[in-house]
């Protein structure tokens, strides 16, 4: 019994921006950095171009990067030393080059999509490629302007892509051999940049993601659209995975477009808007919400505010540091500004108290990687270097 469930939690897939969107459940973490910022514990330097974030999983840690056009997936040990570096093949060179996406390792595989569209399922062991599909040609689907972004989505033995197809808008994969389960019109329109959310419901299995115009609610058994919502701004980018929460659903993107709460139906076969702040309009940021309120900053509405849940009352708005990234762990908030400020804040709807700040001066290009906490460590990539900060 004890070997079976050992092998079960080894398959569990890594998850863009962890488990719980963005909320890290460690705990005994610092209330208060040292004055000149948490201590370094190592930097890894020289890894490339690139945005994506770490992920953590058979005891090691796994970073996808671009060094000239080839992609590659870094493998590093505990203590940052590069145990492993496979080629997935070419990555995005384009306008703001770089990888997007974040891999995801399940068990002994590794899965990787590309800005071009390219899906590479690896052994996680030996970096030998077991399949691979492209989006565009296998599935008619059609590159974005930036190039895709999804980190995609595994469940058990299935893998869930968004190729954005007339056709093929959205499909399953049997993720061991990359066999078709089922695809999905969907709306018909071009993907948008988003990583889809998993709902476990009673009911059903649901998958919420952004397309081009519409939020879409997708029958993960069958492929069934459930229900969509329009939902547009300036660029047909979306790249925030919308929040769960209280059975409550809310979606929201940049460019002054905001956020949009749905109330889903019990069996989630349909939504009903509750309420819309153009207010909360993150870019590419994310949020989180817990004990009823909503932490984030916008793009457009360039503070960073707390928001009532059920009501989407304000509670405050600061400008205390540049726009950026949010997420949560043990009482606190952890804000990464475009800038490249990094700050500690009390999560409590009374007001932004950045309890303490530093500036992540190591690194090139933007400040736009998801940091991640594991393990009494805060990672935080930019650009060619990781780094891997001690806050416990």
């Amino acid at each position: 019994m004890l070997f079976s469930v050992t092998i079960l939690f080894a398959q569990e897939p890594t998850v863009w921006r962890g488990e719980n969107n963005g909320i890290y459940p460690e705990t005994g973490l610092l209330k208060e950095w040292p004055a000149n910022g948490p201590e370094i514990l190592w930097t890894a330097e020289g890894l490339g171009e690139g945005h994506s974030s770490p992920v953590f999983a058979n005891g090691k840690i796994y970073l996808s990067t671009l060094q000239g056009e080839e992609g590659y997936i870094v493998v590093f040990n505990q203590d940052g030393k590069v145990e492993q570096k496979v080629n997935y093949g070419k990555d995005f060179k384009d306008s703001y080059p770089g990888t997007r996406s974040s891999v995801v390792v399940a068990g002994d595989l590794m899965y990787m999509y590309t800005g071009y569209g390219d899906l590479v399922c690896m052994d996680a062991n030996s970096g030998a490629k077991k399949w691979t599909k492209n989006a565009f040609t296998d599935f008619d689907g059609e590159n974005i302007r930036w190039g895709v972004t999804e980190t995609v989505l595994i469940d058990g033995d299935v893998l869930y892509l968004t190729p954005g197809g007339k056709k093929n808008n959205m499909v399953a994969l049997n993720r061991f051999t990359g066999d078709l389960i089922w695809t999905s019109a969907g709306k018909g329109e071009l993907s948008a940049y988003c990583t889809p959310l998993l709902i476990n419901l009673p009911a059903r299995k649901l998958i919420v993601t952004h397309t081009a115009d519409h939020i879409i609610g997708v029958d993960a058994k069958t492929g069934q659209l459930l229900w969509d919502y329009p939902h547009k701004n300036q660029w047909s980018v979306h790249p925030n995975t919308p929040l769960f929460y209280q059975g409550d659903l809310f979606c929201f993107s940049g460019y002054g477009k905001g956020g949009v709460k749905l109330d889903l139906s019990d069996d989630g076969s349909s939504v009903t808007k509750q309420w819309e702040k153009p207010e909360l309009d993150s870019r590419m940021g994310g949020m989180v919400v817990l004990d009823g309120y909503m932490y984030g900053s916008g793009d457009k509405g360039r503070e960073w505010r707390c928001v009532n849940w059920e009501t989407g009352e304000e509670k405050y708005a600061s400008k205390g540091i540049a726009k950026g990234v949010t997420i949560y762990a043990d009482g606190m908030l952890y804000c990464y500004s475009e800038r490249g400020e990094l700050a500690l804040v009390e999560a409590t709807p009374e007001s932004f108290n950045i309890v303490s700040q530093t500036k992540v001066e190591l690194g090139t290009a933007q400040h736009w990687a998801h940091p991640v906490i594991n393990n009494g460590r805060l990672f935080v990539r930019h650009g060619d270097v990781l780094i891997a900060y001690k806050i416990k």
